[in-house]
């Protein structure tokens, strides 16, 4: 980076420690001097300097001051410095998430079912949100979901919108997919095409599955990774909770048509989680969850097969009075 864009940075927000490496960024943890308070600084490398690499960060930018939820990472601040044309790049600040992400603590194996339900339910209506005002996030994989623990409660924040799309959106260019990223896409990525908001349904499905597990579904080289999927269902194992199987097979659907909305994912996951949470309190809570999804599946074959022109609020509708039933 040139001098006045150190200077910059340093008269502001003094860099610490490296806390996140990706294909085309490192993020610091850094000091806000201005306001006292700690940040994360992501700093795009001096090698990215194609034209195509700045729209693309600047786009990410543009993205993520749009959004703001509680279950996003939040962008405080955004610079493109120019002042040397052999070094031209952008940084931009966001809320320091204190904590890990979940590919870090997947290596440490599976996730409680109660965990899952959280972390699924702050995801869920993160994508939710965004979907809502057009956009795709095309990445959803763990090292993409940061937790927090404050001692009795994890939440997750989803970040990392570098290959979002605002609209219809286009397949991820090869130089585009990162490490990591090829184990979650959607079969509509695997093949190549313009994918939408189902295809964030379907790479959750994968990472809520592999909560469970602790593995990937679709394990092995890039391109026999990326093929598996459009032959074969992922297999959800016996030890994968019964109230579970419905949703993690309708998330992960290979035709997108067939796959839940987001908002319905975001329902189902708010009553597992009630139901885990209430597991202490009532020992039927597993089977009102099961008896919950149960009748969101149905609700949803119903749906497309009396009109074909069902709107996602009239899902909506009758799933909300459906988990009001199983909860009285």
């Amino acid at each position: 980076m040139s001098d006045n864009a150190e200077f910059k940075l340093q008269t502001r927000y003094r860099l610490g420690d490296v806390i996140a490496h990706g294909g085309m960024a490192n993020v610091h943890r850094a000091r806000d001097e201005f306001l006292g308070r700690d940040v994360a600084v992501k700093i795009f490398r001096a090698s990215a300097t194609a034209e195509t690499d700045f729209r693309r960060q600047e786009e990410e930018v543009n993205v993520l001051a749009r959004l703001s939820h509680p279950n996003l990472v939040t962008l405080l601040d955004a610079e493109v410095d120019r002042s040397d044309p052999a070094a031209t790049r952008i940084y931009y600040v966001m809320e320091l998430v204190e904590g890990t992400d979940l590919k870090r603590r997947l290596d440490d194996g599976p996730l409680v079912t109660r965990q899952v339900a959280q972390l699924g339910y702050d995801a869920a209506s993160a994508l939710e949100y965004v979907h809502a005002r057009g956009i795709v996030h095309r990445d959803v994989k763990p090292a993409n979901i940061l937790l927090t623990f404050d001692g009795t409660r994890l939440e997750a924040k989803l970040g990392d919108f570098g290959v979002a799309s605002v609209g219809p959106a286009q397949p991820i260019a090869d130089d585009e997919i990162v490490t990591g990223t090829v184990a979650y896409l959607s079969p509509e990525q695997a093949r190549g095409e313009e994918v939408g908001t189902p295809s964030d349904v379907y790479s959750l499905g994968l990472v809520l599955l592999q909560c469970f597990t602790g593995r990937l579904a679709f394990p092995g080289p890039p391109q026999h990774s990326a093929m598996s999927r459009l032959l074969d269902d992922p297999e959800i194992p016996q030890s994968v909770p019964d109230e579970w199987v419905p949703l993690l097979r309708a998330m992960t659907e290979r035709d997108p048509l067939r796959r839940p909305g987001m908002r319905d994912v975001t329902l189902a996951l708010r009553q597992m989680f009630a139901a885990e949470t209430g597991r202490h309190k009532a020992d039927d809570a597993a089977v009102l969850a099961g008896e919950a999804l149960g009748r969101i599946s149905s609700l949803a074959a119903r749906v497309r097969s009396e009109d074909d022109n069902a709107t996602l609020s009239d899902l909506g509708a009758l799933v909300l009075r459906e988990l009001d039933d199983a909860r009285e």
